[in-house]
């Protein structure tokens, strides 16, 4: 058996009935490159066999009640994927927002614990006769590293590559029994004080330290000082989403004309379609946004588990009104921000989150989503932005020709907005989840994208 790791498990124990902890992406393909045409049912019976293949699709969780530590994953000996593969199609005319609304609601259904924890909705039904598909993969099974990884070994550089060969390096999930559970998480508690006596006095220098590094300037934003926004409230049930499509090679041209880094440039589009978001509603904080940003310890951290992240905090600059002025001031929070994170090693989150409980931490997420306890403290931060690289070359979607691929991440109570961004083939796919009680008005932030990008390239051709 495998069991979880405490950040792989948190994922489970924070999730409610309203903060969903799923990860999405929208896939646009086009099926005319199929071979021998598209149909659902080749198209089902393709995932299923390749997934025999791929032993994360085919794992389920199981526990214990006697069980102490966190939950396991075990083969699903029933695997069935009728239970994974769906078909549905949208009401007409079939246009955008019809898809976006379908999507936004499947967002919103949580994924069944009985089973593996993925999900693949085939949606037909567009106005221009195109099929669109919907992937959701539970946070627990998946970073942005490993479900993007796990997405491509669907995909391929040729409409007719073979199917990929059995990962012989990835381990079967296998079975437990009752007893394996119990025993194995009694011996896993039992081994967690000396891993205290060991993390403790390392995370005791951290608050001296960040405040030395803070009055230095050298520090990323602190947790509670970002400013208050419509986004930052208590989630409902529902989703809502946005996606758009931005020249690759644009971003490019502006990283190289300011010398900063791609990243510094995402954020930069962020925080410039965010100022004109939130201008527009007329709610633009004198203080700048705070985005948390994921950041990938893979081949970092030789903790075990699934999700191999840590979070950076950073500042987006939207009290700056200049484009050029707030893409550096971006850059040089990033910098600074990023060493601030190193400091404190790459596995200091994974340690902690070992000590994760899900009596406690269920049950505290639930009394805080009930009481609406995020409108009533200071905000921890207003957004997560994460950045996931993807293939520089066409991908072929189980034979179809991806034309985009938005990916989508889960929200929080606090804060109610993720954009998640991914390159493929010359193109930056940008996605945009909500809640509609916090952001009705999800596509007028997310077609703010273009002109935010575009203003930059004019400042970069002021530049040369």
């Amino acid at each position: 058996m495998q069991r979880l790791s405490g950040l792989d498990a948190s994922f489970l124990y924070l999730e409610t009935s309203t903060q969903l902890l799923h990860v999405c992406g929208v896939i646009i393909p086009d099926v005319s490159t199929v071979p021998g045409g598209y149909t659902f049912a080749q198209l089902k019976a393709e995932v299923g066999a390749r997934t025999e293949a791929i032993p994360s699709f085919r794992r389920k969780l199981q526990d214990s009640k006697f069980d102490l530590d966190h939950p396991v994953w075990v083969e699903d000996t029933d695997f069935d994927i009728d239970q994974h593969c769906h078909r549905v199609a949208l009401p007409a005319p079939g246009g955008r927002d019809e898809l976006a609304e379908l999507c936004g609601d499947i967002a919103g259904i949580p994924l069944d614990r009985a089973r593996p924890l993925w999900e693949m909705w085939v949606i037909e039904g567009l106005e221009d006769g195109s099929v669109t598909v919907m992937s959701k993969m539970h946070h627990a099974g998946v970073d942005g590293i490993t479900g993007a990884n796990m997405m491509a070994q669907l995909c391929g550089l040729e409409p007719d590559a073979p199917r990929p060969d059995p990962d012989d390096s990835a381990e079967s999930a296998g079975q437990a029994s009752t007893l394996d559970i119990a025993v194995g998480g009694l011996l896993a508690v039992a081994s967690r004080p000396a891993k205290l006596l060991r993390i403790v006095p390392q995370s005791l220098t951290l608050i001296p330290r960040w405040i030395g590094r803070a009055r230095r300037g050298e520090a990323m934003p602190a947790p509670f000082t970002a400013p208050r926004t419509s986004l930052n409230g208590t989630l409902t049930s529902h989703r809502n989403l946005a996606f758009t499509q931005l020249d690759l090679e644009k971003v490019k041209t502006v990283k190289d004309a300011f010398d900063v880094k791609v990243n510094d440039v995402v954020l930069a589009l962020c925080s410039g379609a965010l100022r004109k978001y939130l201008q527009h509603r007329r709610e633009l904080p004198d203080k700048s946004l705070v985005a948390i940003v994921p950041v990938s310890v893979h081949g970092k951290s030789d903790r075990p588990g699934t999700n191999q992240v840590s979070g950076m905090f950073t500042q987006l600059g939207t009290q700056i009104e200049d484009p050029a002025e707030r893409l550096l001031a971006i850059g040089e929070h990033n910098s600074t921000s990023k060493e601030h994170n190193e400091t404190l090693g790459a596995s200091l989150l994974q340690d902690w989150s070992q000590f994760a409980g899900q009596a406690v931490f269920g049950t505290a997420m639930r009394l805080y989503s009930t009481l609406g306890l995020a409108e009533r403290h200071p905000v921890v931060h207003n957004l997560v932005i994460s950045n996931v690289p993807g293939p520089s070359v066409p991908l072929y979607f189980l034979g179809a020709l991806i034309k985009a691929m938005y990916p989508l991440g889960p929200i929080f109570h606090g804060a109610g907005l993720n954009v998640t961004v991914m390159s493929l083939n010359g193109q930056l796919d940008v996605g945009l989840m909500s809640c509609p009680e916090l952001a009705p008005h999800l596509w007028d932030l997310v077609d703010a994208f273009p002109a935010a990008l575009d203003e930059l390239v004019e400042a970069a051709g002021n530049r040369s």
